[in-house]
């Protein structure tokens, strides 16, 4: 058995244990169940008095070695020291379009209007590749984390790329769409990437073939987000059409199309159980739907400028969103509730996300600066600054200590975390 932990609603609440038979659960649920035990303020002792009592398989001979765990996962939970400047990179001569991190931080990627994709060295800040071969655009660049031996790239040339993320050779050039690509995903497998196009299809390809495998079609006009669920089974789609499509990857077809906005989509997202999607519309609203049904179980009502970025957090369990308006908003996914609202910018906000340990957001604006807030109280813990222009980009790595910026400045910024002592 292993024990499920509900959220509480408040901060002083006390968890509710729910056992729940380990061969019930996916892969993807353990792992939600894993991340949602945890809370900074949980007394270990109590906790494996209470994980002893529902799993037999922990004896005596063991307590030492889980309570020493249970200490460790709080002390990364509760990374909460500030951020220095550790490398600034010139990265393009052209206006930088998009950045990425690999799954550990240790190499991230830039895409740019030269028509080229760099890869650099985190620490040193040099350039590892260049990857030459489109010949518009570079819109949209990605690794296929967790992995990250192969890239992807999307191009206003209608074409996507996938390399080798060792040498920077191409594997396969794929053609197919009819115009600009401006998003793509790995599934979680990579064992396929989509491709988002403005020829108002997606398209799914065979990653080690090279090949397509299916196009999508649904929406009436361009595609201006996708993401893979959890486990890949299922494809979202956000589309300047105002609704959002889930997609089964399997049999191809289309599950459920979302409509309800009134405004162009900026983002739409799983949470980690497959349960939920978020999107967030130019219409100055974030929607929550359910998954399965394809109802929407609320509209989130309290931007007074477009919504231009939404997600969950790593458990599912917050949503976030980023308005034109310079604030922030954090919401509990279950009640809808509004519990932080993120004041301190001076421009839109374009980007947001949570850090790893799911206590730390994380926005970049167009105000030069990115910032990062406490997630209960909705205070500004540190202003980033640096950056010359607007910052379009930024993104934790997968331990939380390292944040990259890219900023229309054409530079990208490294920050690396100095713990409080």
């Amino acid at each position: 058995m292993r024990q499920r932990r509900e959220t509480p609603s408040s901060p002083g609440q006390r968890f509710v244990v729910v056992c729940v038979p380990v061969c019930a659960c996916s892969k993807h649920e353990i792992a939600s169940l894993f991340y949602s035990i945890f809370s900074t303020s949980t007394d270990p002792d109590e906790l494996l008095v209470e994980i002893q009592q529902s799993e037999p398989l922990i004896t005596e001979s063991r307590t030492e070695q889980v309570r020493e765990l249970i200490h460790r996962l709080q002390q990364k939970q509760a990374h909460n020291g500030s951020f220095s400047l550790h490398q600034e990179v010139h990265v393009h001569l052209l206006p930088l379009t998009n950045v990425a991190f690999n799954k550990s931080g240790s190499k991230f990627i830039t895409g740019s209007y030269d028509r080229r994709c760099r890869v650099w060295d985190t620490t040193s800040g040099q350039q590892l590749l260049s990857l030459e071969g489109h010949t518009n655009i570079v819109a949209a660049v990605a690794f296929n984390n967790p992995y990250g031996d192969k890239i992807a790239t999307g191009s206003f040339d209608r074409t996507c790329k996938l390399w080798c993320a060792q040498t920077g050779s191409c594997l396969h050039s794929l053609r197919g769409h009819s115009a600009e690509i401006r998003c793509l995903a790995f599934n979680p497998q990579s064992t396929l990437v989509a491709t988002g196009s403005m020829d108002a299809s997606v398209k799914l390809w065979d990653v080690k073939k090279g090949k397509e495998v299916a196009t999508l079609k649904g929406h009436s006009a361009e595609i201006l987000s996708l993401c893979f669920n959890s486990v890949g089974s299922q494809l979202v789609t956000g589309s300047s059409d105002q609704t959002v499509v889930i997609w089964d990857v399997a049999s191809e077809s289309l599950v459920h199309m979302l409509v309800g906005h009134t405004g162009e989509i900026s983002n739409a997202q799983f949470n980690w159980d497959c349960s939920l999607i978020v999107s967030g519309s130019l219409d100055k609203t974030c929607k929550v739907w359910e998954a399965v049904s394809g109802r929407c179980v609320a509209t989130l009502v309290a931007h007074t400028e477009e919504v231009l970025d939404v997600c969950f957090d790593s458990t599912g369990q917050l949503i976030a969103t980023a308005s034109a308006d310079g604030t922030a908003r954090v919401f509990n996914a279950a009640t809808c509730e509004c519990m932080a609202t993120l004041e301190g910018h001076k421009g839109e906000i374009l980007k947001i996300c949570f850090s790893p340990q799911g206590n730390t957001i994380l926005t970049a604006s167009s105000d030069k600066t990115a910032r990062l807030w406490d997630v209960q109280t909705g205070d500004c813990l540190q202003i980033l600054t640096g950056h010359t222009l607007e910052i379009f980009s930024c993104a934790f790595n997968y331990e939380g200590d390292t944040i990259i910026t890219g900023s229309a400045d054409n530079t990208c910024r490294i920050w690396r975390c100095k713990d409080e002592a």
